[in-house]
């Protein structure tokens, strides 16, 4: 089986957010895959199989599947669209969260996303002590999303990632408005074995639309603040939002598995 790390979000290798993806013939086990994911322990192994004019795609972090993921569909876009589909501009991924179409624009690949029905949650004393301050705001989907007043308080957070996974939601977002970007964030996935991810997708389908609100603009320029750092070109569309960016090629390789 053919598997690609792939750096998604840059241009730079060793930025962004790393993705291996593996694209078979057909689909082996869950727990194969889940095998996998494990040893290569990026905080996502996207599956791909094509079927029929579409590819059916997985996602599975060290931790277990997950039903939505923005950088390694990039990843998987990357590579589908240089190796495996030169001559298309365009890929329509099915997944457990509905259609995904990505299309390639020069050296860009933009993703077409649902957004996040997001709903205000009251603050509480144990989000203050799992960040170790005190958030302005909280809403709640499948993911917490947590407001901060300033771009050095999410850069120089150092939260309790004990405390994280007691509170509400998959995935841990920390938000707020940036000097040179709309926005800045971190995101933290405790309950599926990552610490912090690097640059995450998924999370800017939450945190767009609210920055989309707040600022009134339809376009953003994010960036999400881990030691890899990666930026997110985004258009807030209603009940959908578009994420472009980049991706890098790290490494090909051959698994030596058996199903």
């Amino acid at each position: 089986m053919k598997q690609y790390i792939v750096d998604a979000f840059t241009d730079t290798l060793f930025h962004g957010n790393q993705a291996a993806v593996c694209v078979m013939n057909e689909w082996i086990s869950d727990e194969l895959m889940q095998n996998i994911a494990k040893e290569n322990n990026f905080s996502e192994t996207a599956f791909t199989v094509k079927e029929g004019d579409n590819y059916h795609l997985r996602w599975f972090t060290p931790g277990g599947e997950i039903d939505f993921c923005g950088h390694a569909t990039l990843g998987a876009s990357f590579v589908l669209f240089n190796f495996y589909e030169k001559e298309k501009n365009e890929i329509s991924f099915v997944t457990q969260v509905g259609k995904l179409i990505v299309t390639r624009e020069k050296d860009e690949y933009v993703m077409d996303m649902p957004a996040y029905n997001c709903q205000p949650v009251p603050v509480t004393n144990e989000m203050e002590d799992a960040l170790g301050v005190k958030p302005i705001e909280a809403y709640l989907d499948r993911d917490l999303l947590m407001v901060l007043e300033t771009e050095d308080q999410v850069k120089n957070l150092s939260p309790d990632i004990e405390k994280m996974k007691l509170l509400e939601g998959l995935t841990i977002a920390v938000t707020s408005p940036g000097r040179e970007y709309d926005s800045v964030s971190r995101v933290f996935v405790p309950k599926l074995a990552i610490s912090e991810d690097p640059v995450t997708g998924s999370s800017h389908c939450m945190i767009a639309p609210y920055w989309s609100e707040k600022l009134g603009k339809k376009e953003l320029n994010c960036y999400q603040a881990s030691e890899r750092g990666g930026e997110l070109k985004i258009k807030v569309l209603g009940e959908r939002v578009k994420i472009a960016g980049k991706a890098v090629l790290f490494s090909v390789s051959e698994l030596y598995i058996r199903n």
